[in-house]
């Protein structure tokens, strides 16, 4: 696990003195549409981001590499990145072998560098990049990834829904 420590879900999401343990998440639930991120422990949802950004095409489920879509379906975060070009990156395990046989039936490639991130890190605008910006990874804030970064384990499963 990356490392816990303390939280405050909200609109800022920052570490406060005194409080609660940050819990371990069980799953991850992405709504497409909504524009949310549910994180769930145990039985229950612990938190919401919302305002998630998505791939520059965010309708419908990501075909093949360069296509600019947001996969859907059941994946889980395999491993987590501290050095990409993102504040923080926790890669989604896409493409599963429906993904594969999908692209290679269009005749392309499926892609796969699809990751959780923050903002990029030569971004110095105020808050986030505008709209839907990504390649087909799920763009939060700054503040956002690196609370997902400390409560989120190798093998969480994520469930990207449209």
């Amino acid at each position: 696990m990356r490392g816990r420590g303390t939280f405050a879900l909200g609109l800022a999401l920052l570490a406060a003195p005194g409080a609660a343990q940050e819990p371990v998440l069980d799953r991850i639930v992405v709504h497409k549409a909504a524009r949310t991120m549910e994180l769930i422990a145990g039985s229950r949802v612990v938190g919401v981001f919302r305002g998630i950004q998505l791939g520059g095409e965010p309708v419908g489920a990501k075909r093949f590499q360069g296509d600019r879509r947001t996969p859907e379906g059941h994946y889980t975060i395999d491993f987590g990145n501290p050095a990409s070009g993102y504040r923080l990156a926790l890669h989604i395990s896409y493409p599963q072998a429906d993904d594969v046989a999908r692209a290679r039936a269009l005749g392309r490639a499926p892609g796969g560098a699809v990751f959780i991130h923050g903002q990029p890190n030569d971004w110095r605008g105020p808050g986030r990049v505008p709209g839907d910006w990504t390649d087909g990874c799920i763009a939060l804030g700054d503040d956002e990834i690196e609370a997902l970064w400390r409560m989120t384990p190798d093998g969480t499963p994520i469930d990207i829904v449209p």
